[in-house]
């Protein structure tokens, strides 16, 4: 093939590559689905969506950030709450001394008897997954004998677990969070990960 004629399809191929990268550009500056990349799936099904205003689904993708920051650092809670029970009082830990019956267990039973009443199907088998935020931090400080090895200080505990509760208030509620909200909620989360020990 001559130089020329090569260098020509070179040209037309990048051409091609620098066209679709400013069309997905376009696409995420404003929120639009030119079909620019056909075939390609999007992860989201926001072409479902396209009744709400394109400003209301940007906003609705920065802060699904938050609430992944969130279910994350809940379930490892969950996850590490349930760890250190059973390691201390054993597989049947839920209906120990250890967890309150009247501020946590048979509130996490009402929730879940609430879902099999409503016909969804229940979030979970385990009761601890029907816990909240704050009742986790309830059961590490209420045992806190056999959490101080993984926390450095009870009251910085529930210090942080208070402004994380309130951190996450309006993420949980779908309301939007400025700026200054975000960097206290990654404030919060890495002194969460510098208290453990």
């Amino acid at each position: 093939m001559p130089k020329r004629v090569d260098g020509l399809i070179r040209a037309f191929g990048m051409s091609g590559l620098q066209i679709v990268e400013d069309l997905a550009s376009i696409e995420e500056a404003y929120a639009i689905d030119l079909q620019s990349l056909q075939g390609a799936s999007k992860s989201r099904k926001s072409s479902q969506y396209d009744q709400f205003e394109a400003e209301l689904r940007l906003e609705a993708a920065r802060m699904s950030e938050f609430y992944e920051v969130f279910y994350c650092l809940e379930n490892s809670i969950r996850k590490l709450v349930k760890e250190i029970m059973i390691e201390a009082e054993g597989a049947n830990w839920w209906h120990s001394n250890r967890v309150d019956e009247n501020k946590i267990r048979n509130i996490a039973n009402v929730r879940r008897r609430k879902e099999i009443d409503s016909g969804i199907t229940p979030r979970s088998d385990n009761l601890i997954d029907y816990t909240t935020f704050g009742e986790l931090s309830q059961l590490i400080t209420d045992n806190w004998d056999i959490f101080d090895t993984v926390f450095s200080s009870k009251t910085a505990v529930s210090n942080i677990t208070n402004q994380l509760n309130l951190l996450r208030g309006p993420i949980a509620h779908c309301n939007p969070t400025d700026e200054l909200e975000q960097e206290r909620l990654n404030l919060a989360v890495r002194s969460w990960f510098k208290l453990m020990s």
